[in-house]
């Protein structure tokens, strides 16, 4: 119940309800539409700083630069709410397991009635180098079932955003499974806490500027972000 009460409390302050009217072909006012951050990751300590769990870590890094709390259990995530730049942001960690997170997150934007450009996705990718961030408006899941069960959730629309985070490749015939649910060492660590300062940033220009004009902001710089490097974790 308190999560329904917290739920119409945002809407009644922060998302105009517009009313039209029959001398008038257009409502009289504008809704400000929330944005929805969703990051992917697995509930509980066991799963804390693995690489699977980067999701979580964007949304905590966002919202400690926001001065946003995530202490609200709603529609199965730890749930937060807030406002940057004038604009009500929401964010939702899923707490049903990384292959269940559509249960989450299809709940979400559907209870606040949100366009799915309105949403937006952060996780890990292994066909990233490891701390390289890529902001897109759309795509596919590639073999990320998390990914795969926010689409299908989201009755299989995939025109949402998302935030790729970079993870590295698992080395030589190391099972991707296993990869991803190791935590880092130490330079994959010292990469993956400056790309955490960088995505706050990103995520803030996506809330100003939109997911197309963030990205073309961003990616140019995240696609040279360590050359030096392979496509794995050194």
């Amino acid at each position: 119940m308190f999560s329904i009460r917290f739920a119409s409390f945002l809407s009644k302050r922060y998302v105009s309800t517009c009313r039209t009217s029959s001398l008038s072909p257009s409502p009289p006012c504008s809704a400000i539409q929330p944005w929805l951050f969703v990051g992917l990751g697995n509930p509980g300590e066991k799963y804390q700083s693995t690489r699977h769990n980067v999701g979580f870590a964007m949304i905590d890094a966002f919202a400690q630069s926001q001065g946003i709390s995530l202490t609200t259990h709603h529609f199965k995530a730890l749930f937060g709410e807030g406002m940057v730049d004038g604009v009500p942001v929401l964010l939702a960690k899923p707490q049903t397991y990384i292959n269940l997170s559509g249960e989450s997150a299809g709940a979400l934007a559907a209870y606040y009635k949100l366009p799915l450009n309105r949403v937006l996705v952060a996780y890990d990718d292994t066909d990233l180098p490891c701390g390289v961030l890529r902001l897109q408006p759309k795509g596919g899941y590639g073999r990320h079932n998390g990914l795969k069960s926010v689409i299908y959730h989201f009755r299989k629309n995939r025109e949402f955003g998302r935030l790729r985070i970079g993870i590295g490749r698992p080395p030589g015939q190391m099972d991707p499974r296993a990869f991803v649910l190791q935590k880092f060492n130490k330079t994959g660590r010292e990469r993956i806490d400056s790309a955490m300062k960088e995505g706050a940033d990103i995520l803030k220009m996506v809330v100003i500027r939109g997911v197309t004009e963030a990205g073309r902001l961003s990616n140019a710089d995240q696609k040279y972000k360590h050359l030096i490097s392979d496509d794995k974790e050194s």
